[in-house]
């Protein structure tokens, strides 16, 4: 069994990771690890995980833990990445990794110096519905691929907050803005050439709290809007000339409905419907990257995958500052 440890209390590991990794079939929560002893004791037994520290630095130096979950501040991420990597353990990386694309290189060199698997958390990538889109586009089910569109909405304005506080790496691009363009990239096999973007950041926070992208892929486009003070909505279309894929729940599964697609024909006269019961993106993340940290030939999200979708967000802000395009 893999041994994980989670380096602080964040909500993200609560309610959904470590949950997963409990569910999981290769591994078990054996450290939970924050600067409040008290907060690491009750989620430890929460989990019925043996060790509490009171510092994430005792975690990554326990030889009874082999790998990391980091659900830290997107501002801290790169940061306990790297020590992680340094302290010869394995490191799964809440999205998004970084702020900047270049500073994924460094994260890289710890991972190549040590040996160790190193991935971001984009637990997307796990899901059979996308293996399932990126299986229909290239039997050309929908003919030839011309517009991607996409939606990703939630409403808060509570000044605590990580994602309202621009020094902890908030904003609805770095929090939300990275699953369009990964799933995107992942079902096409494409990359961006060019974007143009509106961003409009919060007087208040300092955030961006809403932008509207469209990007250049070549062959086809992707427009989406993002928003963190609008109505909550997500959704994903793959509008080609045979026909179209709606993806009705496509990133946060069971918060905003269940996993289903849709593939209509070009005359909008019949549909086929595929729904995956049962399916845990969070338990197949987990599954996945615990196989590849013991050594079997198995796919994750790789940091070479994150320097390329940081670099299309870096895109967007830059274009959000001026009219036309801006170049990926």
């Amino acid at each position: 069994m893999f041994r994980w440890g989670v380096l602080s209390t964040a909500k993200i590991g609560r309610e959904q990771v470590l949950p997963a990794i409990a569910d999981a079939d290769n591994g078990v929560l054996v450290a939970v690890a924050s600067r409040d002893l008290d907060r690491a004791r009750a989620l430890a037994d929460r989990f019925g995980a043996p060790y509490a520290f009171g510092s994430y630095e005792e975690l990554l130096a326990s030889d009874t833990v082999d790998g990391v979950y980091i659900p830290l501040p997107t501002s801290q991420h790169v940061e306990w990445a790297i020590k992680a990597a340094d302290a010869g353990k394995h490191v799964l990386v809440e999205k998004p990794l970084a702020l900047n694309a270049a500073d994924i290189g460094q994260v890289i060199a710890a991972r190549d110096r040590n040996g160790v698997t190193v991935s971001e958390a984009f637990m997307v990538s796990y899901h059979p519905q996308w293996l399932m889109v990126r299986e229909l586009i290239a039997a050309d089910a929908i003919g030839r691929l011309r517009h991607v569109q996409g939606a990703f909405t939630y409403f808060n304005k509570d000044p605590d907050n990580m994602r309202n506080r621009v020094e902890l790496g908030g904003g609805a691009l770095p929090d939300i803005g990275v699953y369009p363009t990964v799933v995107t990239r992942l079902c096409t096999g494409k990359e961006p050439l060019r974007v143009q973007a509106r961003v409009a950041r919060d007087a208040e926070f300092g955030t961006d709290v809403y932008s509207s992208t469209k990007a250049d892929f070549g062959a086809f486009e992707l427009s989406f809007y993002l928003s963190t003070q609008m109505a909550a909505r997500q959704v994903m279309v793959f509008h080609g000339d045979e026909g179209f894929i709606e993806v009705k729940t496509p990133f946060n599964v069971g918060s905003y409905g269940y996993p289903e697609i849709e593939l209509h024909n070009r005359k909008h006269t019949e549909s086929t419907v595929f729904r995956f019961p049962g399916a845990s993106q969070y338990r197949l993340q987990a599954e996945a990257f615990a196989r590849h940290a013991q050594g079997e030939d198995v796919a994750i999200f790789t940091l070479e995958d994150s320097v390329r979708n940081q670099k299309l967000i870096d895109a967007i802000f830059r274009a959000g500052g001026h009219d036309g395009w801006e170049k990926v």
